[in-house]
C-alpha cells in the first residue's frame, strides 16, 4: 500500500509542514493500468496535474507521453529525458512564440480549436500535426470547463481541411469530459461527435482526453468501467473500425500517488460551529477545494469525533475549505496536532501559489 510506505518514510523525520509527498511507485502501476484496459491507446500524461520530475520519471519508465501546456513543462519533460516525439502541445490557448519554442525543441504534436491558432501554426510550427478540440456536452463533472475550450463538429471539419490547406497534418479530433467525471458513459458525446466529423473528413487519431475519476470521499467507477464503456461507444459508432485513439490524463495518475501531511494552526469555537485551520489552504496547495468541488479525505487521528468547517491559513476570508460539506474531526485537536490529506497527489502543488502571505509553494518529497 502506498500509504503504508509514505508512513514509513516519514517514520522519524518531521519536515516543516504542510508538504507532499509522493510515492512514484503508484504513477507507474497506474500508467501501465491504463495500457491493460486501453491497450490501443497512446498515453499522454497532463503534466500539469503534477509536473514533479520523479513523477515524469516514472511516466516515462511505464512508457507514457506527455501532454504539456506551455514552454515550461517542455522544457521539465526533455530535462528529465524524454522524446520529442512523446510530447503533445494541448493547449488550445498558446502565443505564437510558444508554438515556436516547442517547435524549435522538436514538438511536432499540437492541438487547437481556432482559425487564428491554426494560422499560427501554420507560420511557427510548419507541417505540423494537429488535432482539433470540439465542444462536447458531457454530463456534469467535478471541475468542468464550461465553454472555453473547443469548437462545433462542422468548424472541427472546417479546421482539419483548412489544415491541408496550410501544409499541416491534420491528425484528428479532440474533446474532454471535464475533470473528475463520475459517469463512465460521459465519452460517448465526444465520440459521437467524432464519428460525424469522421464521415465528412477522415482523421487518424481520436484523442478521448482526460476526466478518469479518482475515489476521495465518494467513490468512483473503476477504470476496468470506464474503459469498458469507451470501448463499447466507439464500437458503436465507428462501426468500420475506430481510429488510433489517444488519452490525457492527469489526476488518473498521479492522485493517489500522494499525501499532504498539515498540521493544526488553530481550533476556535465560532457560534455554532466548530472552525478548525489548517497550515494548507487554497493559495499554498488546495485550490479544488474552491467551491467544494474536490472533497478530500482527511484524517486526524483516533477520538470522538464532531463537526466542524475546516479552513486554511490565510488571512482571506475565501480561505475556506469545507463549510457545506459535512466533516467530523477528533474533539480533542489542538494546535499542532498532524493531519493527513489523502489522494493528494493531483492539482496541489502544481496549484499552490508563489508567495500569498507569504507562504511558499507546497514542498515535495518524493520516495525512491
Amino acid at each position: 500500500m502506498s500509504l503504508e510506505r509514505i508512513r514509513r518514510f516519514l517514520a522519524g523525520q518531521h519536515p516543516p509542514s504542510p508538504f507532499l509527498v509522493i510515492d512514484p511507485a503508484v504513477v507507474t502501476e497506474r500508467v501501465r493500468e491504463f495500457a491493460r484496459e486501453l491497450p490501443h491507446s497512446l498515453l499522454f500524461y497532463a503534466v500539469k496535474a503534477n509536473p514533479e520530475p520523479a513523477v515524469l520519471r516514472a511516466v516515462l519508465a511505464a512508457g507514457g507521453g506527455f501532454d504539456v501546456a506551455g514552454p515550461a513543462e517542455i522544457t521539465a519533460c526533455l530535462a528529465e529525458g524524454v522524446a520529442p516525439d512523446r510530447l503533445s502541445y494541448g493547449n488550445p490557448i498558446k502565443k505564437p512564440a510558444d508554438i515556436a519554442f516547442a517547435f524549435d525543441r522538436g514538438v511536432r504534436e499540437f492541438v487547437t480549436d481556432a482559425a487564428s491558432d491554426l494560422a499560427h501554426l501554420a507560420e511557427h510550427a510548419p507541417g505540423a500535426s494537429v488535432t482539433v478540440r470540439v465542444l462536447v456536452d458531457a454530463p456534469a463533472s467535478a471541475t468542468p470547463f464550461g465553454r472555453k475550450f473547443g469548437c462545433s463538429p462542422a468548424e472541427a471539419a472546417g479546421l482539419l481541411r483548412r489544415a491541408a490547406e496550410l501544409g499541416l497534418d491534420p491528425a484528428g479530433v479532440a474533446f474532454h469530459v471535464g475533470s473528475q467525471q463520475a459517469d463512465p458513459a460521459a465519452w460517448d458525446a465526444g465520440i459521437a461527435a467524432a464519428a460525424k466529423i469522421f464521415a465528412e473528413f477522415p482523421f487518424r487519431r481520436l484523442n478521448l482526453g482526460g476526466g478518469f475519476g479518482v475515489t476521495y470521499r465518494a467513490p468512483v467507477p473503476s477504470l476496468a468501467r470506464y474503459s469498458a464503456a469507451i470501448r463499447a461507444s466507439l464500437a458503436a459508432h465507428f462501426p468500420a473500425g475506430a481510429p488510433e485513439t489517444a488519452l490525457e490524463p492527469g489526476r488518473a495518475i498521479v492522485a493517489g500517488a500522494g499525501l499532504i501531511r498539515a498540521e493544526i494552526v488553530l481550533v476556535a469555537q465560532r457560534g455554532e460551529h466548530r472552525w478548525v485551520y489548517l497550515d494548507i489552504g487554497r493559495y499554498n496547495g488546495l485550490a479544488e477545494t474552491e467551491n467544494e468541488a474536490i472533497p478530500y479525505r482527511v484524517d486526524a487521528g483516533p477520538g470522538e469525533r464532531g463537526p466542524v468547517v475546516i479552513a486554511g491559513p490565510t488571512c482571506d476570508g475565501d480561505d475556506v475549505l469545507y463549510q457545506h460539506t459535512p466533516y467530523e474531526l477528533p474533539l480533542s485537536l489542538k494546535a499542532g496536532d498532524p493531519v493527513e490529506i489523502l489522494d493528494a497527489g493531483a492539482y496541489t502543488a502544481s496549484y499552490s501559489s508563489v508567495s500569498f502571505n507569504g507562504i511558499g509553494p507546497l514542498r515535495t518529497y518524493c520516495l525512491d
